[in-house]
C-alpha cells in the first residue's frame, strides 16, 4: 500500500513537471509560438512532408500558370489555396542573396508572393533577408585605409589603388581578368556578347568579397582620370551601354520577367528608397544593405553605373529614359529619381569613399570600461560630402583596431571615444534585440523548485 501510494505522489510529480514545460513546438515555430523564418528551399521541404501544404502548393503553381492575379482568384480553389499556404513556411521564406540554389529558392518565393500582390506594384518587397552588417564591417575586415599616410592618401588615385589591391588576391584577380576579357571581346556579328559579359560580372560580384569589390565601384576621386577609371569599372560599352535608350517602364517590365533581375530590383528599392525620418536618408541607416543592393543589379538587363566622370557630383542611372512613355510618364520619372537623385545611394557611395560609417551615439549608453570616455554626438552627414576625410581621419581606424586588441588606455583620446560608441552600438542602439526572458518559463522554474523539496518529506511520511 506504502509502495502504491508513492508510485501515484511521483506520477503526479511528473505529470506536473510536464505541464510546466509546455508541448514540444511544432516544427517550423520557437517555443513562444512565432514560426521561424526558413530559406525557402527549405521552407518547400517542409510543405512537402506535409499532405495538406503538398497538395495546396500544387493546386496554387496550376492556379498561377498562365493567369493573371484576378483571374486566378476568380476561382474558389485557387483562391482557398492561397489562404492556407499563408498559413505555411512557404509564406515567410526568404533567400540569401548567392546561396547555392538561389534561383530555385527566389522560384519558390514569388510563386507564392506573385498570387498576393495587387497586380504590378512599384515597389515590391524584397526576397532577400534583412542586411545586418555595415560598412564599418568591411572597414575592419580590409584593412582599407589602416596604414596608410593622410596625407599621402588624399593625394593617391584611389580608384588605381583598388585595382592593385584587387591584383594581390587571386580570387578577385582572376575573376575581374574574366569578365575584363568576356566584357572587351568583338566578334563579327556583334559588338559583344552582352549575356556573356553579365555572366561573368555577376561571378565577380557574388563571389568576391565586398572589400574589393566596392573599393573598385565606390572609390572617391579627385580628379577626371579617376572618376573615368571608376565609370568603366563595369566595361560600359558592353555591359551597360546600347545604339539606343529603352523606356525605363519597359525595361523594368523585362527585368521582372526574370526572377534573379526582378529580385535584385525588389532588393534595391526596399534598401536604397530614400528615407527622410533617417540620419542618412537610408533605410535604417544602413550604408552597406544599400550598396550591396547597388552591387546586386550588375550584370542584369538593369544594370546601372555613373553617367559620367564628374568629380564634383555622383549620378547613378540604368541604361534608359522616359521617351515615349504616354501617360505613364509621371511613374517612370518616379522610377529613374530612385537612380539618378536619390540621397540614400549617394551618401552611401560617398561614405564608402571616406571611409566613413554611421556614427550612432546610443541614448543610453552602458559604460564598457571602468571610466568610460564621454559620448560624443555624432553630426549629421551633409548631402555633399567632399572627397577628404574631414568628419574622421584614417587614423581612427587604426586606432579602434588598435584599443581592440590591447585594450583601452588611460590616455583615452577623441579617437577612442569613436571605438567606443561604435562597439556599445550593438548593445545599445537596438533595445529590442537584448536577452528575452520569458516570464512564464521563469514561473515554471519557481514552481519547480518549491515543489521538489516536498517529494522526499511525502515519500518519508508514507514510509512511517
Amino acid at each position: 500500500m506504502i509502495l502504491a501510494n508513492a508510485l501515484c505522489i511521483l506520477f503526479f510529480v511528473d505529470e506536473i513537471l510536464h505541464s510546466l514545460a509546455g508541448p514540444p513546438s511544432p516544427p517550423g515555430q520557437d517555443p513562444h509560438g512565432w514560426r521561424v523564418p526558413v530559406d525557402c528551399v527549405r521552407a518547400n521541404e517542409l510543405c512537402a512532408a506535409e499532405p495538406s501544404c503538398s497538395s495546396r502548393y500544387r493546386t496554387l503553381r496550376q492556379c498561377l500558370a498562365g493567369r493573371d492575379r484576378n483571374t486566378m482568384l476568380a476561382n474558389k480553389e485557387c483562391q482557398a489555396a492561397l489562404e492556407v499556404l499563408q498559413e505555411s513556411p512557404l509564406y515567410d521564406c526568404r533567400c540569401k542573396r548567392g546561396m547555392k540554389k538561389e534561383l530555385q529558392c527566389l522560384q519558390i518565393y514569388w510563386s507564392i508572393h506573385l498570387g498576393l500582390t495587387e497586380g504590378e506594384e512599384f515597389y515590391e518587397a524584397s526576397p532577400y533577408e534583412p542586411v545586418t552588417s555595415r560598412l564599418s564591417d568591411i572597414f575592419r575586415l580590409a584593412s582599407i585605409f589602416s596604414g596608410m599616410d593622410p596625407a599621402t592618401n588624399s593625394k593617391s588615385n584611389h580608384c588605381l589603388d583598388a585595382a592593385k589591391a584587387c591584383n594581390l588576391n587571386d580570387n578577385c584577380k582572376r575573376l575581374r581578368s574574366g569578365y575584363i576579357s568576356t566584357c572587351s571581346k568583338v566578334s563579327a556579328t556583334e559588338h559583344c556578347s552582352r549575356r556573356k559579359c553579365h555572366k561573368a560580372l555577376r561571378q565577380f560580384f557574388d563571389r568576391v568579397p565586398s572589400e574589393y569589390t566596392y573599393r573598385l565601384l565606390f572609390c572617391s576621386c579627385k580628379d577626371q582620370a579617376c572618376a573615368e577609371r571608376r565609370r568603366q569599372t563595369i566595361v560600359p560599352s558592353c555591359s551597360y551601354e546600347d545604339k539606343e535608350k529603352p523606356n525605363c517602364l519597359d525595361l523594368r517590365n523585362t527585368c521582372r520577367t526574370d526572377h534573379l533581375c526582378r529580385s535584385r530590383l525588389a532588393d534595391f528599392h526596399t534598401n536604397c528608397q530614400a528615407s527622410f525620418q533617417s540620419l542618412t536618408s537610408c533605410p535604417g541607416d544602413n550604408y552597406q544593405a544599400c550598396l550591396g543592393s547597388y552591387a546586386g543589379l550588375i550584370g542584369f538587363d538593369m544594370t546601372p553605373n555613373y553617367v559620367d566622370a564628374s568629380t564634383t557630383s555622383i549620378t547613378i542611372s540604368p541604361w534608359c529614359s522616359c521617351k515615349g512613355s504616354g501617360n505613364m510618364e509621371e511613374e517612370c520619372e518616379k522610377f529613374l529619381r530612385d537612380f539618378m537623385e536619390n540621397p540614400c545611394l549617394r551618401n552611401a557611395i560617398q561614405a564608402f569613399g571616406n571611409g566613413t560609417d554611421v556614427n550612432l551615439s546610443p541614448k543610453n549608453p552602458s559604460p564598457a570600461v571602468t571610466l568610460p570616455p564621454k559620448m560624443e554626438k555624432s553630426p549629421a552627414l551633409p548631402d555633399d560630402i567632399n572627397d577628404s576625410n574631414t568628419m574622421y581621419d584614417t587614423s581612427v581606424i587604426t586606432t579602434c583596431t588598435s584599443v581592440q586588441e590591447h585594450g583601452p588606455k588611460l590616455n583615452k583620446s577623441k579617437e577612442q571615444s569613436l571605438c567606443f560608441s561604435e562597439t556599445q552600438l550593438t548593445t545599445d542602439i537596438m533595445p529590442d534585440q537584448k536577452t528575452f526572458v520569458d516570464q512564464k518559463a521563469g514561473g515554471s522554474r519557481h514552481w519547480v523548485g518549491r515543489i521538489l523539496p516536498v517529494v522526499p518529506i511525502l515519500l518519508l511520511k508514507l514510509a512511517l
